[in-house]
Parts: structure tokens; C-alpha cells; sequence
């Protein structure tokens, strides 16, 4: 599961898709419909939000907007909570560029055409509209490297 803490406009069509996927198992998980993933690393940014499934849901508006800005259709019925009340989640300066290397990697791979568009060079990039941006490392609930996360 990847909740990218980038603005979804970075993500290349197979990206977007993936990540609307992702946060809607996220949802479920959230919302307790589910019992696998409950303690996947990338949830517990949300969980520690008062109404987490707001906040997911908050995140999935942000992914529906992009795709329709691109002409897609995502199924904002699907959203449990589109409209509720949510407090922007911190993301720090670390994390941002953690994530958007990653996604280069992928995109270099995946989408070279996509990436040539949108890379941004010496600059951070701009976060998911539910996040705010402070100063600070990786957060220490990613996972890097081969799966091993590091110590605390």
C-alpha cells in the first residue's frame, strides 16, 4: 500500500489509479470493514487523526479532483466521508522527497513521456492538498530499503 504524501498530479495515469485503489482499501481498513492491513505502517498517519476515516476521505477527494481535472472518473460514492470535517496532516520536508525519489524511479521506468513533464529539479515538490509541509527526516513509519524498517 502507497498513500503518496505528493500531489496527486505527479502520479502518472497508472499511478493515480493505483493510489485511488490503495486509499480506498485504506478506507475500509479505517472504517473497519476489513481486518487485513489494520497495522500497515502507512495507516498510522491516519489513525492518529480524530476522525481518521474523515481524513482518508479527504485524501481521496484530493486523488477524484486530479483525475477529473485529467478527464477521469473515479466514483466519489465510494468516499464514506467526502465532505467532513478534517485537520491538515503534517508531512515533513523528508518524507516528500523520500516519496517523490521513489516515484522517479518508477516513472523512469514506467512512464518516461509522464515524468519529462513533471519533474520538478531542486525544489520540493508540492504535497497532497491534505498535508502540510514541516521540517523534518523521513517519517519513521516508512519503510526503506529491502522491506527492513529502521530501528527507532
Amino acid at each position: 500500500m502507497r498513500l503518496w504524501s505528493l500531489h496527486p498530479r505527479y502520479l502518472d495515469r497508472q499511478g493515480l489509479t493505483a493510489a485511488w485503489r490503495e486509499a480506498l482499501l485504506a478506507q475500509a481498513v479505517l472504517a473497519g470493514r476489513t481486518r487485513g492491513y489494520r497495522h500497515h505502517p502507512q495507516l498510522r498517519r491516519f489513525q492518529a487523526q480524530l476522525e481518521p476515516v474523515d481524513s482518508v476521505g479527504a485524501f481521496l477527494v484530493g486523488l477524484a479532483e486530479e483525475a477529473e481535472r485529467r478527464g477521469y472518473r473515479f466514483d466519489r460514492t465510494r468516499i464514506l466521508q467526502p465532505c467532513g470535517q478534517h485537520r491538515p496532516i503534517t508531512v515533513t520536508e523528508g518524507q516528500l522527497e523520500h516519496e517523490y525519489a521513489h516515484l522517479l524511479a518508477k516513472l523512469r521506468a514506467r512512464s518516461p513521456q509522464w515524468l519529462a513533464g513533471h519533474e520538478v529539479a531542486g525544489q520540493l515538490p508540492d504535497p497532497h492538498p491534505l498535508f502540510t509541509v514541516v521540517a523534518g527526516e523521513v517519517e519513521d513509519w516508512e519503510v526503506r530499503g529491502a522491506g527492513v524498517r529502521p530501528a527507532r
